[in-house]
């Protein structure tokens, strides 16, 4: 069992690392600000889901794989990053040619949470986070070493479901505003078209 103060100084640490900028955050601000707070709790909610994964991988070694073969980084990299130019794409188009309400189906609560779970399994950069980050919570002589990995994930995930949520619940405010303009929403499209571009980019030219 992960001792009361070793948990609050984990939290503590990941507060501060969910609001540090970077694709997830940034992708449930800009979704939070087009389509509001429901739809920016809706990725949140595929993101940590996502966490579940990388959470797994590490408690049971599969995370190792990653940063050990440069091949297995570099595949899984290929394919967050296409995954990111393909949000692009849509957000792109969108920008050009109506508002997100128009599409009800790219912006379903279940489509933007499938977004979230894909958008966070796809960045290996995660996995090798997490297996650099957790063991350092980690003691042998609580038990097993697995069952700490999976309540330090647990932590982890409902930390950034709060910060996250936080996000979302701020940025949704603006929502309102941005329907009201028929400016405002193309922009915004564009503008989440060109985040995405830019952390696709980013993401492919990470190193281990």
């Amino acid at each position: 069992m992960i001792p009361p103060e070793t948990a609050l100084q984990f939290v503590a640490v990941a507060a501060v690392l969910a609001l540090v900028p970077g694709p997830d955050n940034l992708f449930v601000l800009m979704q939070s600000a087009i389509r509001g707070a429901r739809s920016g709790l809706a990725v949140t909610l595929g993101l940590c889901t996502g966490l579940i994964v990388h959470t797994t991988a590490v408690a049971f070694g599969v995370a190792a794989l990653f940063a050990a073969s440069a091949l297995a980084f570099t595949a899984l990299k290929i394919v967050g990053a296409a995954y990111l130019l393909y949000l692009a794409y849509g957000a792109f188009r969108a920008g050009a040619t109506a508002a997100p309400a128009a599409d009800p189906a790219a912006g379903s609560a279940r489509a933007l949470y499938l977004r979230g779970v894909a958008m966070n399994i796809t960045n290996p950069k995660v996995a090798i986070f997490f297996l650099a980050f957790l063991p350092q919570f980690v003691a042998a002589d609580r038990g097993p070493v697995a069952w700490q990995m999976l309540q330090l994930g647990a932590l982890f995930m409902a930390t950034s479901l709060l910060v996250f949520g936080a996000i979302a619940a701020v940025s949704g405010r603006l929502s309102g505003w941005l329907r009201r303009s028929p400016r405002a929403v193309p922009a915004m499209n564009k503008i989440a078209g060109l985040v995405f571009v830019g952390l696709a980019a980013k993401l492919a030219t990470a190193q281990r």
